[in-house]
């Protein structure tokens, strides 16, 4: 098992928790993060498909308040990644990512958007994983 390391964008003195849901509400959590927040726009199959936009925090960031019983679970290909969707509307408003296995990839579409004053998207190449994952780890 690997051993986290602690992300100092999320544990930054101006970090503050951030409400998130599915569309129809039955799956809600939190989520720890800045007031500014780098996303990362992936062009892999799933991701575009879903519209997902990715704020990768460690686990201590955060939090799943409702909906555990209202989760599904799917994956593909290495079957590191666990997408989890809800059963009833089946939005995924989170998942454990590949890239960070002891932490979790955020929905932005699925936060609150009050408390944040930057949003910087960067695109990342998820067509080519295998190559483009050194870049992403990178940004931690």
């Amino acid at each position: 098992m690997t051993e986290e390391k602690p992300n100092p964008k999320q544990t930054s003195p101006d970090a503050h928790w951030h409400k998130g849901r599915c569309h129809c509400g039955r799956v809600q959590f939190e989520v720890r993060a800045p007031a500014d927040v780098t996303l990362s726009r992936c062009n892999c199959s799933i991701c575009q498909m879903s519209g997902f936009l990715h704020l990768i925090v460690g686990a201590e960031d955060f939090r799943l308040l409702t909906g555990t019983d209202n989760l599904t679970t799917y994956t593909f290909n290495t079957h590191t990644a666990r997408h989890m969707f809800c059963r009833t509307c089946g939005i995924k408003p989170f998942y454990r990512p590949r890239s960070h296995p002891d932490g979790w990839s955020v929905n932005f579409n699925c936060v609150t958007k009050t408390g944040f004053e930057r949003i910087v998207i960067e695109d990342f190449d998820g067509q080519n994983w295998e190559e483009s994952i050194g870049g992403l780890l990178a940004r931690d």
